[in-house]
């Protein structure tokens, strides 16, 4: 066990082992700290989480060799539905259709389950010489000096490394001891997340039901299967979260509706509370902020991964060719060049999130027709359908390479 690298990074979800992965292709070495144990992370027993990863997040995890361990696992989005409309009654007549056939790249992304995709980055950092991972490690302080930083753990030790890397979620640490604040709001809102497997086939097709509690995503699982994201106004959702199984399916049944047919729960159900959170800056004297430590946004597009994964790409992107020239990594013009690329990107997608979420979820009737023929407008519109089919598929903007399907 060493204890200097070029990069500590903090959090061992999913950001954080993609960033190693990535500097590791590119030469730079890692320690990644994690403060749970390794068996809960590795845990092949599937419980309903899953995530809806772009085709440039499909691209870059073919770049870093991951793709071909999952493959077989996940579920390619064919055609994405979007509608509008109440529980009990059905969606509107008016509706939003985005359909891959419409641009020639393939499949706008896949659905993937955590545990494939949590255990394939794992097994990458063990393969790899340049990461070490230590699980069960507490981070209890941090010191930006000279050329590099420094952080203490909680068993008295140190590790030293010329760039820290905060990947540990919306309650960052590393940024709070950094200093950094951060601005957002909380939307009253419960993500009700679970598995269910479906008498129909689902064709690869994913749906988005604007209520006016909140969206309920529908996004297909390998087989007869879909995972669910239904967002409720907390005090409901607090009520459905404690009913047995059988009560949830009965909840969920007048908003999912009967197009499936039969459906049965697959897996644990989770709740998490939902609200915006966005750090005032993404980088401080030695320290980067990424994926969720730098933003946390409503899930209703599932980008929340695919955002944190852009994150990665820039970040080791940067790093990389600082690396390559014979600069410090570390220093503030080099971290200053990652918060250009993504602080714009990053404000943008928060924006329209937000903006959708407050737009949909609500019952006014004007803004329910408004939003309506929006919907229907933007769909007989399809120059600039196809623009937002490439915008889901993560396709559109200034990509680092390996959101391009390139290498470091």
């Amino acid at each position: 066990m060493r204890d200097d690298c070029d990069v500590l990074i903090v959090g061992g979800g999913l950001n954080g082992p993609a960033l190693a992965i990535a500097l590791a292709s590119a030469g730079l070495s890692s320690i990644v700290l994690d403060a749970q144990p390794r068996a809960p992370r590795e845990a092949s027993d599937f419980d309903g989480r899953a995530y809806a990863l772009s085709l440039s997040s499909r691209r870059m995890l073919e770049a870093l060799g991951i793709w071909a361990t999952v493959r077989d696992e996940a579920q390619p989005i064919e055609e994405i539905k979007i509608s509008d409309g109440r529980a009990g009654e059905g969606a509107s007549p008016l509706f939003l259709h985005f359909d891959s056939a419409e641009i020639d790249e393939g499949p706008m992304g896949h659905i993937l389950e955590d545990r494939y995709l949590r255990r394939a980055l794992m097994a990458a950092m063990e393969a790899s010489p340049l990461i070490e991972v230590r699980d069960a490690t507490r981070v209890t302080g941090q010191t930006p000096a000279g050329t590099g930083v420094s952080v203490t753990l909680e068993d008295g030790s140190s590790l030293s490394a010329r760039v820290l890397a905060g990947c540990d979620g919306r309650q960052s640490q590393v940024a709070t001891r950094a200093g950094i604040g951060r601005m957002g709001w909380d939307y009253r809102q419960t993500a009700l997340v679970c598995a269910i497997e479906h008498e129909r086939p689902h064709h690869g097709i994913a749906h988005q039901f604007f209520m006016p509690p909140g969206p309920l995503a529908i996004l297909p699982l390998p087989g007869n299967r879909s995972s669910i994201v239904w967002s409720e106004n907390r005090a409901a959702a607090e009520a459905i979260s404690a009913l047995d199984a059988p009560g949830y399916l009965a909840a969920l049944r007048p908003r999912f509706g009967d197009f499936l047919g039969e459906i049965a729960l697959a897996g644990a159900r989770f709740s998490y509370p939902l609200g915006l959170s966005l750090a005032e800056s993404f980088t401080a004297p030695r320290i980067v902020l990424v994926g969720d430590a730098a933003h946390g946004i409503h899930p209703l597009a599932g980008q929340g991964l695919n955002l944190g994964l852009r994150d990665v790409a820039a970040l080791a992107e940067v790093l990389a060719e600082a690396f390559r020239r014979g600069q410090d990594i570390g220093a503030a013009d080099t971290l200053e060049t990652y918060q250009r690329w993504r602080r714009f990107d990053t404000a943008l997608l928060v924006g329209a999130t937000d903006g959708i979420n407050r737009l949909f979820s609500n019952d006014n009737p004007l803004l329910r027709l408004g939003r309506d023929l929006g919907l229907g407008l933007v769909n007989r519109l399809p120059a600039l359908r196809r623009g937002l089919i490439r915008e889901a598929a993560g396709i559109a903007g200034d990509l680092p390479r390996l959101l391009r399907g390139q290498p470091l």
